[in-house]
């Protein structure tokens, strides 16, 4: 498999110094010292990464190194460069520019006005050429001027605040691949080719089957898909059973006889290689229903899939991988609320790693990441199980969308397709996700509806 050219920009230790600035006897106005201060980074001339907002920790002038250990325990900004961006900002002779704007004061704004200053701004230029050749590059580290150059030796004494940060750009390739249609319609998968991420000659991968319900159930031939639910439903009973606390066990008496008919479950999606053997799959272990009294999936009752890994040549041959579980968020941006977790063999009883916890906007969609710079727990020393940085990306559509993922996986990741395979079976789950975690006011597509056939 061809690898295509992705550079990861990591933005790490950011700490403010301001100088001795007497504060205003009035008491007017907004004084850094006392005041919240955050910063904003973006690209110069790349629109299509959004801007990022981080908060700076104040750091005394006497103090820099115990601030500078303090800052460490803070989430790095990372800003991922995709192969077309590669190209653009490596053609730029001054290469690429990271803009760092730092401001005092609530970040956000009343009434369109912002309630926050500008102190000043950083620029820092970063050679993205060499980071894609397979170079580390490290572009600032240290502390520096905020705002114009200072002609005094000592910007500090001059009135001038100071930001400390450590820059760095480095390669992360990645295999991309794409579905060639929803999920639920039995697509084929395809691989981007490396270096031509959204054009080029795909190259199919993986086939994808959907079923729904008692429709797997009801078919006559023996096929590796009918066979593998059955043999996949035997074993989630007894794995669930045994390992796993699943939120609303019986929870259908309580959602009411109204509501049975609506549930969202028994949805299966198995991958198959290009021999047409199922090497991964993501089954609904818990049914998608609303809470009572109320038309959504809830937190606390959540739905859940549960990933499968083929570990032989027999349709019986599958263990559990990872569990996710999705929810409707509440609040005055609707989205999708997830968990994913990953299972492990602990002798007698599994035991599971939380690996990414998120939402996404049900209006605009977004991605679903795997990444421990983005997982709060993964950045506080809990046991992360991946070796190296950019795990899994999958874009989700929001509602009424029609969606064909394109799925990222870092190549230290993978060592098989049947690795692949697995992030494949993911993306299509939490795609799927995204319908199931819908209104029951709202219907669903008819691909969905387990009763479709009678």
């Amino acid at each position: 498999m061809d690898p295509c050219t992705f550079v990861r920009l990591t933005v790490d230790l950011l700490l403010l110094k301001l100088p001795a600035v007497p504060r205003p006897s009035s008491g007017a106005g907004v004084h850094p010292a006392s005041s919240p201060c955050f910063c904003t980074l973006s690209l110069q001339d790349h629109p299509s990464s959004p801007t990022r907002t981080a908060l700076l920790p104040l750091a005394a002038a006497s103090d820099s190194a115990a601030a500078t250990a303090v800052a460490a325990h803070d989430d790095p900004v990372v800003i991922s460069l995709d192969a077309e961006a590669v190209r653009r900002l490596s053609a730029r002779p001054a290469g690429a520019e990271l803009v760092v704007s730092v401001h005092a004061g609530h970040a956000g704004s009343s009434c369109g006005v912002s309630a926050a200053r500008v102190l000043g701004r950083v620029r820092v230029t970063v050679d993205v050429a060499r980071a894609a050749a397979g170079e580390i590059v490290v572009a600032r580290d240290g502390w520096v001027d905020v705002g114009k150059p200072a002609s005094s030796a000592s910007s500090a004494s001059a009135g001038r605040p100071q930001i400390h940060m450590v820059v760095r750009a480095e390669p992360d390739p990645r295999y991309v691949f794409q579905f060639g249609g929803e999920p639920e319609c039995g697509p084929v998968v395809y691989q981007v080719p490396g270096g031509a991420a959204g054009g080029g000659q795909r190259q199919p991968v993986f086939t994808c089957r959907f079923s729904a319900g008692r429709r797997a159930a009801r078919s006559r031939s023996l096929t590796p898909q009918s066979s593998m639910t059955r043999s996949t439903s035997r074993k989630l009973r007894s794995w669930l059973s045994s390992t796993l606390h699943v939120h609303g066990e019986g929870r259908d008496g309580a959602a009411g006889a109204a509501s049975r008919r609506e549930q969202r479950k028994g949805w299966t999606v198995t991958i198959h290689d290009l021999s047409g053997s199922p090497v991964a799959a993501a089954s609904m272990v818990t049914p998608f229903v609303p809470s009572p009294g109320s038309g959504r999936v809830s937190r606390a009752n959540p739905g859940s899939w549960l990933i499968l890994q083929a570990t032989g040549a027999g349709p019986s041959s599958w263990k559990p991988w990872a569990r996710l579980e999705a929810w409707r968020e509440r609040g005055p941006a609707d989205a999708l609320g997830y968990r994913l977790e990953l299972v492990f063999d602990s002798g007698p009883h599994e035991c599971t790693v939380p690996i990414a916890e998120s939402s996404i906007s049900t209006k605009r969609g977004g991605q679903f990441v795997i990444d421990p710079a983005t997982f709060p727990e993964a950045a506080a020393g809990a046991s992360w199980p991946f070796a190296g940085g950019f795990v899994m990306g999958s874009t989700v559509e929001g509602e009424g969308r029609a969606s064909r993922p394109t799925v990222q996986v870092g190549v230290q990741h993978v060592t098989c397709t049947g690795d692949v395979a697995l992030f494949v079976a993911l993306s299509a789950a939490v795609d799927l996700c995204m319908d199931a975690c819908k209104l029951f006011s709202q219907r669903l597509r008819k691909e969905l509806c387990q009763d479709q056939d009678d």
